[in-house]
C-alpha cells in the first residue's frame, strides 16, 4: 500500500535490465493489466530493450472456503472472454513498439488465434485450451487456422499480422474508451 504506481513500475525495469545485463538471449517481460497506464509502462519497458511483451498475466486470487473457513488458492482457469482485453492493448501497441508481441488469455481456438493476429500479435498461446481439451486440441487449432486462411486468402500468417491493429484499421477510434458508449446502447434487453 506504500508504494506508488510509479515505483512498481520502476521494479519491472530495474528487473529488466538486470537480466538484460545478465543474458545474451532475448527477454520478454509479461504484463499485468493492472498497470495505470499500460501503453506508458509497454513504452517504457520497450525502450529499456524488451525483446517482447506479454499480454497479460494473470494472478492467480485466493478463494475462501466457507466450510473450513480458510483461505485457500483456487485455479480458475481463463475463459473466451478474456480474450478482449489482450486484443485490445495489442492492437493499441502494434506499431508503437519494436518488441515482440504475444498474447495469452482467452485464446481457445483458431478464431481466437486469428483475432490476436490480426490485432498485432506475433505469437499467440494457449494454455486453458489445452488444460481443458488436452494436447492435441493444437490440432484443431492449427488445422482450423489453415483452413480459415485458404478460405479467406491469406498467403502466411505474416500478412494478416497487424492488418487489424489501430494503426491499420478502417475506424482507430474503435480501440479507444470512447466506443464504451456505442458498445453499451447496441446491447438491447432479450
Amino acid at each position: 500500500m506504500s508504494m506508488p504506481g510509479t515505483a512498481v513500475e520502476q521494479v519491472y525495469l530495474d528487473i529488466l535490465k538486470a537480466v538484460k545485463g545478465a543474458v545474451k538471449v532475448p527477454v520478454s517481460v509479461k504484463l499485468s493489466a493492472q498497470f495505470s497506464n499500460v501503453a506508458h509502462v509497454a513504452g517504457k519497458l520497450d525502450g529499456a530493450g524488451a525483446n517482447g511483451l506479454t499480454l497479460f498475466n494473470r494472478f492467480y486470487q485466493p478463494d475462501i472456503d466457507l466450510e473450513s473457513l480458510e483461505v485457500k488458492p483456487k485455479i480458475l482457469l481463463s475463459t473466451p472472454h478474456a480474450l478482449r482485453l489482450p486484443l485490445r492493448w495489442i492492437a493499441i501497441l502494434r506499431g508503437h513498439v519494436t518488441a515482440s508481441l504475444a498474447a495469452t488469455g482467452g485464446i481457445y481456438n483458431a478464431e481466437d488465434a486469428i483475432k490476436m493476429l490480426m490485432a498485432g500479435a506475433d505469437v499467440t498461446m494457449l494454455c486453458s485450451a489445452l488444460l481443458r481439451h488436452g494436447i492435441t486440441h493444437i490440432r484443431t487449432v492449427e488445422k482450423d487456422m489453415a483452413r480459415w486462411m485458404q478460405d479467406h486468402e491469406y498467403e502466411s500468417v505474416k500478412q494478416m499480422q497487424g492488418s487489424m491493429s489501430q494503426v491499420e484499421c478502417a475506424d482507430p477510434a474503435a480501440f479507444e474508451r470512447a466506443q464504451y458508449v456505442r458498445a453499451v446502447t447496441s446491447c438491447r434487453p432479450s
